[in-house]
């Protein structure tokens, strides 16, 4: 396959992603919830996760928002990727994700689907996209007794943004 086939390939992924989201909508009951801004260019999230009884795997994870098809679709790809996975996995897996924009890494086989968005790192621009749903997972799943930090978490600056 050539390089401009794979590229092809990736964005349509990206746009049957964003199109026909799967993991819409929000987990019932609600273990985590973290809200996302990219003040950049306006993309926002509402993720929401369902933990089982012992709070340590993700049983289900659900976003809403709205944005443009590179933050939707990553939220959408990670929500399924996100199913049966640790706590510890996730937090793995949000930095695997953070070192695929920089162009230092990509997922193992079993979830390769994610590394469609690799192509993403080719545009700076486009990376806050990409990583907003990812910042709200990391700040969902690091904090204490499921509380959320107050407004919402940024992915521009380290603080969390009032609204």
């Amino acid at each position: 396959m050539t390089l401009g086939n794979l590229r092809d390939l990736y964005q349509q992924v990206i746009l049957e992603h964003y199109k026909k989201p799967k993991h819409k909508g929000k987990t019932n009951p609600v273990h985590r919830y973290q809200k996302g801004h990219n003040p950049s260019c306006g993309d926002t999230i509402e993720l929401t996760l369902q933990l089982n009884d012992a709070g340590d795997t993700i049983v289900d994870a659900k976003f809403e928002g709205e944005g443009c098809a590179i933050s939707m679709a990553s939220a959408d790809l990670m929500a399924e990727a996100l199913k049966g996975k640790t706590v510890k996995e996730a937090l793995e897996m949000v930095e695997r994700f953070q070192g695929m924009m920089k162009g230092e890494a990509e997922f193992p086989k079993e979830q390769r689907k994610l590394n469609v968005m690799q192509g993403v790192s080719q545009f700076p621009v486009r990376i806050k996209c990409a990583n907003l749903t990812w910042h709200a997972l990391k700040a969902a799943l690091e904090s204490p007794n499921g509380s959320q930090l107050d407004g919402f978490i940024s992915n521009e600056k380290e603080a969390p943004l009032s609204p």
